[in-house]
């Protein structure tokens, strides 16, 4: 009996390790697909084939045989902004997903301590004062990480040294409309012929700024070192998802735990928040996506959320280019797409409302 336990048991995970496999394989797959369609999509139409010759061409030094304007076209400007979208998408997903297990709570997104309201002030601040395309996001980038670090230093008072989830999350509730205000008071003040519009824009979010290979180099850093700590401490947000009792008991400090989580998914929303502008609703419905596909351990959670959350962004910044005479702004089509969606997710659970 105990030997037919043991190869039921083994069965069991070698299928379980094929089933995630699988999804990795078919997720990356569609990824793939999506990036190839995102080349060719554009109001200068790129073939599949031409790309593939001009790479090719490069790669190995040949002769051109191609127009100039088609290899600028898709060196200089479409290619690097796939990578942007792939690294944004990623990056919110992750973060989105690791705040929700940290806090318990499906419905938290990244912006819950104040980080996209913080880095939308520093940005229109900067714009107020025609400040360049890297000033403006590394004031993004600041003010973000200035809002989340200025959360937990009110948390810490009111909460008297003591941690507590629901005083950091009032906290970051007061922060962010603190931060909101400033920003209204930027945009009242800004010049409406110039500088309102640019401000409006950027908050609206927007993939077509500061395309070059440069620009990606300095997300991808910080990007990085938020996403690779969470991956290495997978199987500890599985564990912190059940509440911190059970955690402590299984020798886990939370509090360090919980910091590192934090400050890991606010450098990846900071990020991501400087290059694009405030782009909602990625990390909020991207993660329940990942759910559904992948379930609720974070050994797969996290890398399904950063495959569909990039695959996610790179289609609706393919819409947000292609689809009318203007570029229409990210926030404005993942609103459209995210609010359905999660009316739907609201209408599955309502069961276990009543």
């Amino acid at each position: 009996m105990e030997s037919s336990d043991v190869l039921l048991k083994s069965d069991s995970r070698r299928s379980s390790s094929r089933k995630k496999a699988s999804i990795l394989t078919v997720l990356a797959a569609v990824l793939i697909a999506v990036i190839c369609i995102s080349v060719t999509v554009g109001r200068y139409s790129v073939p599949l084939s031409e790309m593939i010759h001009i790479l090719w061409g490069k790669l190995f030094g040949a002769t051109p045989t191609w127009s100039l304007s088609v290899e600028t076209v898709l060196l200089h400007v479409r290619i690097p902004r796939i990578i942007k979208a792939l690294l944004v998408g990623g990056a919110l997903a992750v973060s989105g997903a690791a705040y929700q297990g940290l806090f318990k709570n499906p419905m938290v997104s990244p912006d819950i301590l104040g980080v996209s309201s913080g880095a939308g002030f520093g940005a229109s601040l900067a714009i107020l004062f025609s400040f360049g395309t890297i000033g403006i996001q590394l004031a993004a980038f600041g003010f973000g990480l200035g809002a989340v670090i200025l959360t937990f230093f009110i948390s810490a008072i009111i909460g008297r040294g003591k941690s507590s989830i629901l005083v950091l999350v009032l906290t970051g509730m007061v922060i962010s409309t603190l931060f909101a205000s400033f920003t209204s008071m930027t945009k009242y003040l800004a010049d409406t012929e110039n500088k309102l519009p640019d401000i409006t824009y950027w908050l609206m979010g927007s993939l077509a700024r500061s395309t070059s290979l440069k620009d990606i180099i300095i997300l991808l850093v910080p990007v990085l070192v938020g996403c690779i700590p969470l991956f290495l401490i997978r199987w500890k947000l599985n564990v912190l998802s059940f509440g911190e009792e059970e955690a402590q008991a299984l020798g886990i400090n939370t509090t360090r735990l919980r910091l590192l989580v934090i400050g890991c998914a606010t450098l990846l929303t900071a990020s991501a928040i400087s290059v694009s502008g405030m782009v909602g609703w990625i990390g909020l419905i991207i993660p329940h996506a990942a759910r559904l596909i992948a379930g609720p351990n974070y050994k797969m959670l996290l890398p399904t959320s950063i495959l569909i959350g990039s695959a996610f962004l790179l289609l609706v910044d393919d819409i947000a280019r292609s689809a009318f005479a203007v570029e229409i702004p990210l926030s404005i089509l993942t609103s459209l797409i995210g609010a359905p969606f999660f009316l739907y997710l609201l209408l599955q659970g309502r069961k276990a409302w009543i």
